[in-house]
């Protein structure tokens, strides 16, 4: 008890005064009340634009369509990025008889992609095209029941490329592409050589990653490990890339030996399987159109270009820097040809120098002979 009083005695005690307490209690009940009511103002906020989106969605009238005499068909694509190019293709069929609409397909749901396009394969007509990514279908169309039934389907259009993005990126074109990026016309590279050398250096683990595919085995070789592998890491512009082939044939070597040292059996599969892709147009040289597009495009063509258009911009500057213009006029001149210089990937995603590739003049072929039996039918209806 003594020492209880004493230690009692040593701590002063605070008492607050009644208006002190009153002050603080009011000062915390404004503060939750005040929390409240911006909780509360939130939801009302969420709630009417929630309500606003509604409003207007059932109120939107769409535009009237142009009626030009002509009959509509709707082409279907997988995704928006793929419209510009289908658009590009059939504008090659401007004729008096059919109008051509490419969107991508309108779901509740809002799904998008070559699932969704398969999904509606029974309904596609005369007046209902769907238009996809080939990807393996066509190299598979005489190994596999569904990519032969997309192959053979006469109102679905496929790229015989594995997908669009391996159109933009034909070799014969990025010299193309580097010009408009950068305004100059130098031929420092040669793109059409180095992408067949790259081709045949990746030919044998293409090999691994399209046979596992067609077996339903993709986790011998998932496409992370196939994108690993085939990537360009550097490009060394001297002797057209020699080096960086050499550097990626290394790392292509050892994936296949560690992969041949794990599956025997599909090793010695591969020649017997090579010899069924030759017939479909797949040669060592010309892989980079079949193999996965973003991955070619991403990490392939991209580092290429990068590089290439690199060196042609200094080569631009340091022929202004040693041109006889000084102070402001060389600065005007420096800034005008950095203003003239575009995206170079912008420049990839609009390229159309692809007309040429025989792959692209198979996808022409077969939308021609769709318009021609189209057409037909709408005269013999009019007889």
């Amino acid at each position: 008890n003594h020492c209880r009083t004493k230690c009692e005695k040593s701590v002063p005690k605070t008492i607050l005064p009644a208006k002190s307490l009153l002050n603080i209690w009011y000062k915390n009940t404004k503060l939750l009340y005040l929390q409240q009511i911006m909780k509360q103002s939130r939801a009302e906020k969420v709630k009417l634009a929630f309500q606003s989106r509604e409003q207007r969605a059932q109120c939107y009238i769409p535009p009237c369509e142009v009626d030009d005499g002509r009959e509509k068909v709707n082409v279907y694509v997988e995704g928006y990025e793929d419209v510009a190019f289908w658009r590009s293709i059939f504008d090659n069929f401007t004729n008096p008889y059919l109008r051509f609409e490419i969107s991508v397909p309108t779901r509740e749901d809002l799904p998008k992609g070559k699932k969704v396009l398969l999904s509606m394969a029974d309904k596609a007509n005369e007046e209902m095209l769907l238009c996809m990514d080939s990807d393996f279908d066509y190299l598979f169309a005489d190994e596999d029941d569904s990519s032969r039934q997309i192959i053979e389907a006469p109102y679905m259009f496929h790229t015989y490329t594995y997908a669009t993005e391996n159109y933009l990126c034909y070799a014969p074109s990025l010299h193309n592409v580097c010009v408009k990026a950068m305004k100059n016309d130098a031929h420092i590279f040669d793109f059409e050589s180095f992408l067949a050398d790259y081709s045949r250096t990746i030919y044998p683990l293409f090999l691994w990653y399209a046979y596992s595919a067609l077996r339903n085995t993709e986790s011998v070789l998932p496409l992370a490990d196939f994108k690993a592998a085939v990537r360009l890491g550097y490009l060394d512009i001297e002797q057209n890339g020699a080096n960086t082939i050499a550097w990626l044939q290394r790392n292509v070597n050892r994936k296949v030996a560690s992969l041949e040292a794990e599956h025997p059996d599909m090793a010695n599969a591969l020649p017997h399987f090579a010899e069924r892709l030759q017939k479909r147009g797949v040669e060592p040289e010309l892989t980079y159109h079949f193999m996965h597009g973003h991955t070619l495009m991403d990490c392939v063509v991209m580092v290429l270009l990068e590089e290439v258009c690199e060196k042609l911009r200094q080569m631009s500057l340091s022929k202004i820097i040693c041109s006889s213009k000084e102070g402001v006029a060389l600065k005007n001149e420096m800034s005008n040809y950095t203003n003239s210089l575009r995206s170079i990937r912008d420049v990839l995603l609009d390229n159309d120098n692809y007309t040429l590739s025989p792959l692209y003049k198979r996808l022409k072929a077969d939308i021609q002979r769709y318009i021609e039996t189209t057409i037909a039918k709408i005269d013999n209806s009019k007889i």
